[in-house]
């Protein structure tokens, strides 16, 4: 069992699917190690740290794919539309690829990689149940990005977070107003409160009320029904229009009365809800900071660009997509931990054994022979359902989970 990490080839992505660290565990199990050279550079991880802990390297990507019977990733083709096609010609039939890959977001490259009869492991649609907490790469990443968020506010509000009583005078706290706890949501809030921000945040959840007062916020709520706001996976889900257009004019309101608004309301496979306009973030005093971390999707405010600063009336308004890379050592050990069990969770016996009952594995299975397997996808490409005996071989076949 061969276990192949390839360098990251997506724009400005500094990450490392797998960190020297992890390599001892997977030894154990039974997997040779093969790092492409310098794979692991851009987060700290030299490469005879690598060597260090047991693995071996590989002079280039194409190697690392000839000789991996598995190949670890943080962005797949999906994840990484342009960069990523190089590794379709790459791959081979039975071979299989984890990482992140936008299922939902970029169907077409889910069919191309079914096309070249390659098992994709898509980690996003990793099920959010309790045993699979550990392997959660969108948690563990979030929690990186949130906490990013604050940082880069904090660089360009003209304030300091706290407040301070000096010879020269009381400062006033900043005010923060993160929008959705979520876990990036309730990361930002917690780090705005450790650098001593007043903190103010919304979900459309009534029950996130009690989570974003535990960590001593401010919880505001729109007097509106908010029943099935979220999806059996546990995240948001679209509420209808009559009720973000109410929700835009008491975001306006808030977002008046706050220095710093850092939004993180996002739908898997959705264009993202558009909270705040233009108008709206007009609201805030010349000066003010707002951080829209679903830009990649549409974005939550109006004016922001994705991967852009857009300065409205002295507002400086910033769409950062991959915030979690700017910190890509702790990001790199988060996301090798979660990728590490979840290959650990289909070894028996230092042998890779795909259990298609565990939902773990059926649950995240996106492609396989020849085929896109998983049931939701199926669904939205309007594909029919399989039987048992389509995709996989009949000893591994389960593909009639529900959707996660």
């Amino acid at each position: 069992m061969n276990v192949a990490i390839v360098r990251e080839t997506y724009p400005g992505e500094h990450r490392v699917a797998l960190v020297p660290g992890s390599v001892p565990a997977l030894i154990k199990a039974g997997a040779k190690i093969l790092v492409q050279k310098g794979a692991g550079i851009a987060a700290g991880f030299p490469d005879q740290m690598y060597v260090d802990k047991g693995a071996q390297l590989v002079e280039n990507r194409e190697e690392a794919f000839a000789q991996g019977d598995i190949v670890f990733q943080v962005r797949s083709l999906g994840a990484n539309p342009e960069a990523g096609k190089v590794d379709l010609d790459l791959m081979r039939p039975e071979q299989i690829v984890v990482g992140m890959c936008d299922p939902l977001g970029n169907l077409e490259a889910i069919r191309q990689i079914a096309d070249k009869q390659a098992k994709l492991f898509a980690l996003e649609l990793i099920p959010r149940i309790t045993r699979a907490q550990s392997m959660d790469v969108l948690s563990s990443q979030a929690t990186i990005a949130g906490y990013r968020a604050v940082l880069l506010a904090s660089i360009h509000l003209p304030k300091m977070y706290p407040m301070l009583m000096t010879a020269a005078g009381t400062l006033s706290p900043a005010k923060v107003f993160v929008i959705g706890a979520g876990v990036a949501g309730l990361q930002a809030i917690a780090t705005a409160k450790r650098l001593g921000a007043v903190v103010t945040a919304y979900d459309v959840r009534p029950e996130a009320a009690e989570q974003i007062q535990s960590l001593g916020a401010k919880s505001v709520q729109l007097e509106l029904e908010t029943g099935g706001s979220q999806d059996k996976g546990g995240y948001a889900k679209d509420l209808g229009e009559e009720f973000y257009q109410k929700q835009r004019e008491f975001m306006g309101k808030i977002c008046s009365e706050n220095d710093v608004v850092i939004t993180t309301a996002a739908i898997p496979g959705r264009k993202s809800p558009l909270l705040i306009t233009t108008e709206g973030i007009k609201r805030m005093a010349p000066g003010s900071v707002a951080i829209d971390m679903a830009a990649e999707r549409g974005g939550n405010i109006e004016p922001s660009k994705a991967d852009e600063l857009v300065e409205l009336e002295g507002i400086k308004i910033f769409g950062p997509t991959n915030l979690a890379s700017e910190i890509p050592n702790h990001a790199s050990q988060m996301f090798s931990s979660n990728i590490t069990k979840f290959l650990l969770n289909m070894v028996k016996g230092n042998q890779l054994s795909m259990n298609m009952e565990d939902p773990i594995v059926s649950g995240t299975l996106a492609t396989s022979g020849g085929e896109v397997v998983h049931p939701r996808l199926r669904e939205i490409m309007e594909l029919p359902p399989l039987s048992p005996l389509e995709g996989e071989p009949a000893s591994e076949s389960s593909t009639q989970e529900k959707p996660q």
